[in-house]
């Protein structure tokens, strides 16, 4: 097990996004996950039924504790719905080392339509976190409300990601899975150019969580020391073996399968001793 990994973000009760599919991804890819849960939600493959918020102070202890003990190697954000959580997250980032890399996953709405993100607080989330930011980590629609403007294509996308540079982080990783087509093409936009990927769209309704899974991925291999072009080509080809491999769980937008790089078949347990 090598990377320790913080996931700061919501729950899922249905286990297919959130920092229960943080938790899965990690470990999957041999990580150490560790979590500052920032709300609970009540959902399943259908939607987003309820949201109970935790106290900001809890959120700042959790965060506290594991930093203090175990520390981290990467940190990774997901859903920070209101502006005091936010700024309370970004107040126990300046405690750690400037060379922590950060994952911010701009959670915005939930697969089903569900609003995750007051609309109060994207003035906070852009003045205080993505500066903060290693990597931002944006879906399409959520780089057209980050930046105002309309994405229809790849130059677009190009175009924003250069746009959401000049609010402070180091690399945006624009996910072109909304896109309309055969082929998804990703954008990774830093300063010195822009690496394109694309592959083959695989076609299932089994694609919940697909942001989280994305960006815990890249944020483990950070964690691992990897390169950001390297952790995030993991990544993508992670997830993509996650969704070829889904099972199909659910009636709406089913979860991924996270344990695919574990192994095939049944561990055998008849032969240890007591």
């Amino acid at each position: 097990m090598r990377g320790r990994v913080l996931i700061v973000a919501g729950s899922d009760s249905g286990g297919g996004a959130g920092i229960q599919a943080d938790i899965k991804t990690v470990t999957a890819l041999n990580g150490y996950a560790m979590t500052a849960v920032t709300a609970l939600t009540a959902q399943n493959t259908q939607g987003v039924f309820g949201i109970h918020e935790v106290p900001v102070d809890f959120i700042r202890q959790q965060m506290q504790l594991v930093l203090q003990d175990i520390g981290a190697d990467c940190i990774k954000t997901g859903m920070l719905h209101r502006p005091a959580v936010i700024e309370a997250v970004c107040a126990e980032l300046d405690s750690l080392a400037k060379d922590v890399p950060l994952v911010v996953d701009p959670v915005m709405v939930s697969q089903s339509g569900h609003r995750l993100l007051d609309p109060t607080a994207m003035d906070v989330l852009k003045r205080d976190l993505i500066l903060r930011a290693t990597v931002l980590t944006p879906n399409v629609p959520e780089a057209e409300l980050l930046t105002g403007m309309t994405i229809r294509d790849t130059d677009d996308m190009h175009h924003a990601g250069q746009m959401l540079l000049t609010l402070g982080p180091q690399a945006v990783l624009m996910k072109g899975g909304h896109m309309p087509g055969d082929t998804v093409t990703d954008l990774l936009v830093t300063q010195t150019g822009t690496h394109v990927m694309s592959a083959s769209r695989i076609d299932n309704n089994s694609n919940h969580g697909t942001g989280c899974t994305l960006a815990s991925a890249l944020a483990c291999g950070l964690a691992q020391g990897l390169d950001m072009q390297k952790a995030v080509e993991r990544a993508r080809a992670y997830l993509r073996e996650a969704l070829r491999t889904a099972p199909g769980f659910g009636k709406g937008s089913g979860p991924l399968n996270h344990a695919h790089p574990c192994g095939k078949g049944t561990a055998d347990f008849s032969k240890i001793p007591d």
